[in-house]
């Protein structure tokens, strides 16, 4: 059984050094960032999309075909925000030509590297996230259920009830303290479907995720799942399915500038919405930028439509649930609150539905795993529009 598992992983480093080099063939340019990140302008039809078996006879598309409608306000302007934006750092230090995409070299560090578990076959995927089971009846298996995550906790403003087709909201951008390498927090817009134990699932975001991109600092992903991060998946680029279109931005680069607690507050903008003609799930970048899509082979029960969408914070720890608890902010790092605005929050937040109009959804409720490490706080009153503010610091005198 050793050697079998020999054999497999060193199939799977064979590949990983093929691909790799199959990329540095294809760059056109390579910009060195001044946060030390290395980009790799590759042409665009030689991305790693293309090496999924379900996307062997795929064919780009390059924009999104139909327009969203913007949400309109009782005076009748556009409704529009009014918190700084953030770029991305290496912008400073060159573009990538059209028909191109620009991509993160992985530098990861030995350190980090050397810590993982079959680092080829799982690198960029989340663990799996269940830990209890029960028997189910009909296909006298055990199945995992939706209760808390294994090693993951959650606080976000949820809403279901309606076919969605895509959602929205301004993300404020902060850098949280990560305490170990393994761990990572995460601020995303996320749209799910299927059952709890096997669910599909398409988020963005940003994050602080040592263990994918080597260091502490807030990133920019997009991350994808078909069976609950069990075998499928990954964040941006680092195995084959998402598509990438924008000659722009870089999936896992560096995001500036993020808010301080004694600064101006900085925001992404992202909106994740399903193309009615193909139905390939784009994210939209900052109100203007497409960066890309999640063609719809990748999926079953997205194909069509989403279930359930969520706004909020993640972390991943083995340490949540415990005592000693993890010590890894999400947001901020503060509690949620509204009067300084200094904590996590989502703004703007919105639904796409079949009338292809971005609205406020009807229905919403907020959620934590940990109320006593990570708080949520939904205001919708004496407020132009509803906000969500979540977050905390983890291990605490509440939170031991």
């Amino acid at each position: 059984m050793k050697s079998k598992w020999m054999i497999v992983f060193l199939l799977e480093i064979i590949l990983t050094i093929v691909s790799s080099r199959l990329v540095v063939n294809a760059t056109v340019r390579t910009i060195q960032s001044e946060d030390g990140d290395v980009i790799d302008c590759i042409d665009m039809y030689k991305q790693p999309a293309f090496d999924h078996p379900a996307l062997k006879d795929h064919k780009i598309q390059l924009k999104p075909s139909y327009d969203v409608k913007m949400e309109i306000t009782s005076d009748g302007e556009k409704q529009d925000s009014a918190t700084t934006t953030t770029t991305q750092k290496w912008h400073k230090s060159g573009t990538c030509p059209k028909g191109t995409i620009p991509i993160r070299r992985n530098t990861m560090p030995k350190n980090l590297a050397s810590k993982r578990q079959h680092p080829t076959r799982n690198h960029g995927r989340k663990p799996p996230m269940h830990s209890q089971s029960h028997y189910d009846k009909k296909s006298n298996e055990n199945e995992t259920v939706y209760l808390q995550l294994k090693n993951h906790s959650l606080a976000f403003l949820h809403t279901e009830g309606f076919a969605y087709l895509g959602a929205k909201g301004d993300i404020q951008v902060w850098n949280p303290l990560v305490e170990s390498d393994d761990e990572y927090s995460t601020s995303h817009v996320a749209l799910k479907s299927g059952p709890y134990y096997n669910f599909e699932a398409i988020e963005s975001g940003w994050a602080v995720n040592p263990g994918v991109y080597g260091d502490r600092q807030t990133r920019l992903f997009v991350y994808w799942t078909g069976d609950a991060s069990k075998e499928t998946g990954c964040f941006d680029l680092t195995c084959p399915g998402f598509v990438q279109t924008s000659n722009e931005l870089a999936l896992g680069a560096a995001i500036y500038p993020i808010s301080n607690l004694s600064g101006l507050p900085y925001q992404i903008t992202i909106f994740i919405h399903r193309d009615p003609n193909t139905s390939n799930w784009w994210v939209q970048y900052g109100e203007r930028m497409n960066i890309g899509y999640w063609p719809s082979d990748l999926f079953g029960w997205l194909r069509s439509h989403a279930e359930t969408v969520q706004w909020g914070g993640e972390v991943y720890s083995t340490r949540v649930g415990t005592h000693p608890h993890t010590a890894t902010d999400m947001g901020s790092g503060q509690f949620p609150d509204w009067v300084s605005g200094m904590s996590g929050s989502v703004k703007r937040i919105r639904v796409l539905e079949n009338n292809m109009i971005l609205r406020f959804p009807q229905w919403v409720f907020s959620f934590t795993d940990e109320y006593d490490c990570y708080s949520t706080y939904y205001i919708s009153d004496y407020v132009p529009d509803p906000q969500f503010f979540y977050g905390g610091p983890g291990q605490n005198p509440r939170c031991p």
